[in-house]
C-alpha cells in the first residue's frame, strides 16, 4: 500500500512535465490586442484584435463588458482613433498589404461607415484629430508618389486643405489647440535616422525651421503644451533620445531629462496637466506618470519626480492613450510570457486593470519561455546584446519520432533570429513562433547586431554604407558564442530574418557558407541595385542614405549583394514573400530563387498574392509556418 501511495504521489507530482503536444496551429491562433483608443469620457475602449484572422476594431464598455466587433474586413485595419467629441472613430485600411492606407469614419452609435479617402494608389499617413474633433491631420503622396505633403480634412464634409507642400518626406507631428499652428517632421536626405521639425502657420502656410543641427539627429513624438511651447524627444548632441521642451518664440531648447536609455514615447492628456512616458531600458519598458506639465519647475529648475507604474512583468509597453480628463491611461503590454493585451491604469486609485484577455489557444502561460539577456564580444571587441531563449528542460516532448526531455545545456539545435530595420531592435516581447520552436526543443538567439537602435546613436550608425558587412560579422561571432557558451550543436544552427533581417540571413550564408545548417529569408533584399531602383519612390532616397547611393556607390552595392555571391551558398534556404510588397518588391525573392534553382541549390519558395511586407493574415500563416517548421526539422533534425 505504501509503495502504491508513493508511486501515485510521484505520478501526480510529475504531471506538469508530461508531454503536451501543442500544435503549430495552436501557437498561430494565440490572439493579441493592440492600439487602444479610450472614448473621451473614459467609459468605452476601442482597440484592434486579430480574433477573426485579421486585425479588426472591437469595442468594450468599461470596466468589463463583452466586446463587440465593429469592422469585418479581409484586410487588416492599421489604426483606430476616437474623435474628441465621442461621436465616432477614424480608422485606416490598405488592400492586400500594399500599405496605401485609406481613411474611414465609423459612427459610434450605429456603426455606419463612410469613406473619407478613396484612392488605392495613394498612401495616407494618419496624424491626429484637431482639438475639437472637426478635422483630421495627415500626410499623403497624392500630388506626387515620391513625396509627402501635409493636409487637413473636415470630417463631416470631406473637404481637404493642403497645409504644407514640399518635395520631401514630410509627416504631421502635432497641432496647437486652436489649430493655428502645426509642427511637421521632414526626413533628412543626407544621413540615416535624421530629421527636422518645422513650424507651419496654417493660415499663411509659412514654414519656420525649428531644429537646425549638425550630423544625424532625431526629433520625434512632438506635443504642444501651450500655443508657444512644445515637448519632444531628441538625441541631438547626445547618445540617447531624451525628452526636451522648446519655447517656439525663441526656439530655446531645455533638456527635461538625462536618461542613459532612449525615450520610447510621450503622451500628454488633453488638459495638459497629466503626462506619461516610457523608457526603453535594455529592451524592457519602464512606464512613468506625472500629474503636472512635462517641464522643469520654473522656480527650482528641477524636474519633478514621476511615479513609476508597476507592470505585470518585465516586458514592452506601447500605444499610450489618455482619457480626455486624464484620469485613465490605456496601453498595450506584452512580454515573452504575456501575449499582447490592453491594460488600463487608473490615476485616482493608482490601480492597474487588464482590459482585454486575448485567448492563448489552450496553451498554458507557464509553458512559455522567457529569454536571458546576454552580451557577446565580436571581432572589434564590442559587446553585442542578444536575447537567448533556452528550451524548458522540465517539459517532456513527444514528436512522434522520439520521446524524452530537452537537453538543457549542450547539443542544442539553435535558430539565430535577426530583426529588420536595420533601424530596429529585438525586444523581449511575445512571439508565438519563438514559443513553438522552443516547445520543439530549439534554442533561439535573437540578436541586436550593430546598427540596431536602443543602444545609443554611435552603435546605430556602426553599419552605415561601407560598414554594412560588419554587422554580418557580428552574426558569425554569435555562432562562436553559441558553440562555446550557449551549448549549441555546431552542425545544427539556422539563421532567419525578415526585411533587412532577410538580407542579413542571405549575407550570412554567402559570407559564412559553412556555419549554418538552414536559413529562412522573409521579404529580404537580395540585390541592392534592383531593390533601390524598384522600391517605392518615396522610400528610395530614405533608404539610400542608409545603404548607399546608386549614383555614387553602385559598384560597392553590387559587391555586397547576396545575388552576386550566390555560387557560395551551400545552406538549404526557404524564401518567403508577398506580391504586394511596396518596400522590398517580390522580384527580390524571384531573383535569388531562380538563380539557386539554376545551380541545383536547395531552395523552397512561398509567394502570397494577397500579402505585402510580411505575412500577416492568419489563413496564410497557417499555410506557411507548418512548411517552415518541416523545413527546419528536415535540416536541423
Amino acid at each position: 500500500m505504501k509503495k502504491f501511495f508513493f508511486l501515485f504521489a510521484l505520478f501526480v507530482f510529475c504531471l506538469p512535465t508530461l508531454a503536451q503536444n501543442y500544435t503549430i496551429q495552436q501557437y498561430l491562433n494565440i490572439r493579441s490586442a493592440s492600439s487602444p483608443a479610450l472614448s473621451p469620457d473614459g467609459k468605452r475602449l476601442a482597440y484592434l484584435t486579430n480574433v477573426t484572422g485579421t486585425s479588426q476594431i472591437w469595442v468594450i464598455d468599461l470596466p468589463g463588458s463583452a466586446p463587440k466587433q465593429m469592422t469585418n474586413y479581409d484586410d487588416n485595419v492599421s489604426f483606430v482613433r476616437w474623435s474628441p467629441d465621442g461621436k465616432g472613430l477614424v480608422f485606416g485600411k490598405a488592400r492586400g498589404g500594399d500599405e496605401n492606407a485609406q481613411f474611414f469614419w465609423i459612427a459610434a452609435n450605429n456603426l455606419q461607415t463612410k469613406e473619407l479617402t478613396n484612392n488605392p494608389k495613394v498612401r495616407h499617413n494618419f496624424g491626429d484629430f484637431s482639438d475639437d474633433g472637426a478635422k483630421i491631420y495627415y500626410a499623403s503622396n497624392k500630388r506626387d508618389r515620391n513625396f509627402f505633403d501635409v493636409y487637413s480634412m473636415d470630417v463631416a464634409s470631406g473637404k481637404e486643405e493642403l497645409l504644407y507642400q514640399q518635395d520631401g518626406n514630410n509627416d504631421f507631428a502635432a497641432a496647437s489647440k486652436d489649430g493655428s499652428r502645426i509642427v511637421i517632421s521632414r526626413s533628412g536626405t543626407e544621413l540615416g535616422l535624421d530629421n527636422n521639425l518645422y513650424l507651419i502657420d496654417t493660415k499663411t502656410k509659412q514654414a519656420t525651421l525649428l531644429t537646425p543641427h549638425e550630423g544625424a539627429a532625431q526629433f520625434e513624438d512632438v506635443h504642444f503644451i501651450s500655443n508657444d511651447e512644445i515637448v519632444f524627444g531628441t538625441n541631438d548632441k547626445r547618445e540617447f533620445i531624451t525628452p526636451c521642451q522648446m519655447d517656439l518664440r525663441t526656439k530655446k531648447v531645455s533638456i527635461c531629462g538625462n536618461e542613459n536609455w532612449d525615450l520610447d514615447a510621450i503622451e500628454i492628456s488633453k488638459s495638459g496637466d497629466t503626462n506619461a512616458w516610457t523608457i526603453n531600458k535594455e529592451g524592457f519598458s519602464e512606464l512613468y506618470i506625472k500629474k503636472m506639465p512635462f517641464t522643469k519647475d520654473r522656480r527650482s529648475g528641477e524636474l519633478p519626480a514621476p511615479s513609476q507604474v508597476k507592470l505585470p512583468a518585465q516586458g514592452v509597453v506601447g500605444g499610450l492613450n489618455f482619457s480626455q480628463d486624464g484620469s485613465k491611461l490605456a496601453f498595450t503590454f506584452n512580454s515573452a510570457k504575456y501575449n499582447s493585451d490592453i491594460w488600463i491604469y487608473d490615476l485616482n486609485s493608482k490601480s492597474l486593470t487588464q482590459a482585454t484577455k486575448s485567448d492563448r489557444a489552450g496553451i498554458p502561460q507557464e509553458s512559455f519561455v522567457a529569454p536571458q539577456l546576454i552580451k557577446y564580444k565580436t571581432f572589434d571587441g564590442r559587446e553585442i546584446p542578444a536575447w537567448f531563449y533556452r528550451p524548458n528542460a522540465s517539459i517532456s516532448f513527444n514528436s512522434g519520432q522520439a520521446k524524452g526531455k530537452f537537453p538543457q545545456t549542450k547539443n542544442l539545435p539553435v535558430i539565430i533570429s535577426v530583426h529588420g530595420g536595420p533601424e530596429g531592435q529585438e525586444r523581449p516581447g511575445f512571439n508565438p513562433l519563438y514559443q513553438y520552436y522552443l516547445s520543439r526543443g530549439y534554442a533561439i538567439l535573437a540578436t541586436n547586431v550593430r546598427g540596431s537602435t536602443g543602444y545609443g546613436k554611435t552603435f546605430t550608425h556602426l553599419d552605415d554604407v561601407r560598414k554594412r558587412e560588419d554587422s554580418v560579422k557580428d552574426l558569425a561571432y554569435a555562432v562562436e558564442w553559441l558553440k562555446t557558451q550557449g551549448g549549441a550543436d555546431a552542425k545544427r544552427i539556422a539563421v532567419m530574418g525578415g526585411s533587412y533581417g532577410g538580407y542579413m540571413t542571405l549575407a550570412a550564408i554567402t559570407l559564412y557558407p559553412d556555419l549554418f545548417a538552414a536559413a529562412v529569408n522573409t521579404v529580404g533584399i537580395t540585390n541592392w541595385e534592383t531593390f533601390l531602383k524598384n522600391t517605392s519612390g518615396y522610400r528610395r532616397r530614405q533608404r539610400e542614405v542608409e545603404y548607399g547611393m546608386l549614383d555614387k556607390d553602385l559598384d560597392f552595392l553590387r559587391s555586397i549583394s547576396p545575388l552576386a555571391k550566390v555560387d557560395l551558398i551551400k545552406t538549404p534556404l526557404f524564401v518567403i514573400h508577398g506580391k504586394n510588397d511596396p518596400r522590398v518588391p517580390y522580384t527580390e525573392a524571384e531573383q535569388i530563387v531562380e538563380s539557386l534553382r539554376k545551380r541545383g541549390g536547395k531552395v523552397e519558395y512561398k509567394l502570397f498574392d494577397d500579402e505585402g511586407h510580411g505575412v500577416s493574415k492568419l489563413k496564410n500563416r497557417l499555410v506557411l509556418y507548418p512548411l517552415v517548421a518541416d523545413f527546419l526539422g528536415k535540416y536541423l533534425k
